[in-house]
């Protein structure tokens, strides 16, 4: 067995080793062959595999409960791999509305290259089975989803899905592993943008892909072809990320529900989205495949119209104005303005976002200070339009 690059000197250092090299200098045709045959760990290029990006990759498996995990450049390239992976001209993929709107930009390229798709609103999930085809290869789904926290009752679907044999991959970005484990769940697969809460600080790109040790050498295989593999540096950074991530979460759950609480009695909040309410719609599937609470996502629609979610966001003080979501800082944004600039403007709204709906990504600020904070701009709303 070749040495533990994560322990050159005998005892093993109390941070995650970079490791820049490229490329390795092989000791032996033998040990060669070992290593290129599978039969023990090592490494000779940086595209196939790193070490300190492995070490990662053993991390994020560990947090879904996962065989293996392969870890790549962004939550989009996870996303990418997957449909490269697993779909082939022909075949048809069910798709969400409800998922990140840079989903819509692969699906076109899915369709040049002759794969059939349908996209669907989180409300049909009880007649997914309609949609169901010989030919269907895959459903993807996320949940709760981006940016309505819409819930999609993730047993259903693999439910449907087995009737025709597709698999069923789950985005479990805004859920994130510390209150959802879809792979127990019923899920093949477990993607994320690990820019998000996997990393936490707003300072690296990652994607992740979960899942059995056979898809992990599918998935290994086209990161590999397509050279989406992460740099060393930035798995680092994730790595340092996932050491507080449980703590993050939990004061990210904490912090989201009493401020859905507050905003709940907000006369100039006119619709109102977080699965920890009892009221919303989803929030006994939500109660009953998640858990340590519902997670740090919320969208809301303020005043009537767009000028009414622009005066509020420029009133914040704590919260900033930014996309992305999951950081230890508390982050808002206008969907249609920003995340779902990738879709058509007809298709922003076809599914239920508004020009005047705001997305919330709660941080680890303590929940009165934010709370301060969205009341004050909120009054700052309602006095522009006397």
């Amino acid at each position: 067995m070749a040495p533990d690059p994560l322990t050159p000197y005998g005892n093993r250092p109390m941070v995650t080793p970079i490791v820049n090299a490229v490329n390795y200098e092989y000791l032996s045709f033998e040990v060669l062959r070992q290593i290129t045959d599978g039969e023990i760990d090592g490494y000779t290029y940086h595209r196939d595999d790193n070490p300190t990006v492995r070490e990662v990759e053993r991390r994020i498996a560990d947090l879904e409960g996962a065989e293996d995990c392969v870890v790549c450049t962004s939550g989009m390239a996870a996303c990418t791999m997957a449909y490269l992976t697993y779909l082939k001209t022909g075949d048809h993929l069910l798709i969400f509305h409800d998922t990140y709107g840079a989903n819509y930009k692969v699906a076109l390229i899915l369709e040049r290259l002759g794969v059939q798709i349908t996209w669907l609103n989180a409300d049909e999930t009880e007649r997914l089975g309609e949609h169901v085809r010989p030919n269907t290869r895959m459903i993807f789904l996320e949940t709760p989803s981006n940016p309505l926290c819409k819930i999609i009752d993730i047993a259903a679907v693999r439910k449907a899905a087995d009737a025709v044999g597709a698999m069923v991959i789950v985005d479990n970005t805004f859920a994130t592993p510390y209150h959802q484990r879809p792979l127990a769940l019923g899920a093949d697969l477990v993607v994320h943008s690990a820019t998000k809460a996997l990393g936490g600080h707003n300072d690296l790109m990652a994607g992740a892909i979960a899942g059995s040790k056979e898809n992990y050498n599918l998935l290994w295989f086209t990161r590999q072809a397509i050279g989406t593999t992460l740099d060393a540096y930035s798995a680092f950074l994730l790595d340092r990320g996932l050491k507080t991530f449980d703590l993050r979460a939990r004061a990210m759950a904490e912090g989201a529900q009493k401020v859905a609480e507050f905003l709940a009695g907000q006369h100039k909040i006119t619709r109102l989205a977080y699965p920890g309410l009892k009221d919303c719609p989803g929030h006994d599937v939500a109660a009953r495949q998640m858990q340590h609470g519902f997670g740090g996502m919320l969208a809301f629609d303020v005043g009537e119209d767009e000028e009414d979610a622009k005066r509020f966001i420029a009133a914040l003080n704590t919260i900033y104005h930014a996309v992305s979501l999951g950081a230890t800082e508390s982050l808002i944004c206008i969907p249609y303005l920003t995340t779902m600039l990738y879709l058509p403007p007809e298709r922003r709204t076809a599914f239920g976002v508004r020009r005047n709906t705001v997305r919330l990504s709660i941080g680890i600020e303590p929940a009165d200070v934010l709370i301060k904070d969205i009341k004050q701009a909120l009054a700052c709303v309602a006095q522009a339009v006397r």
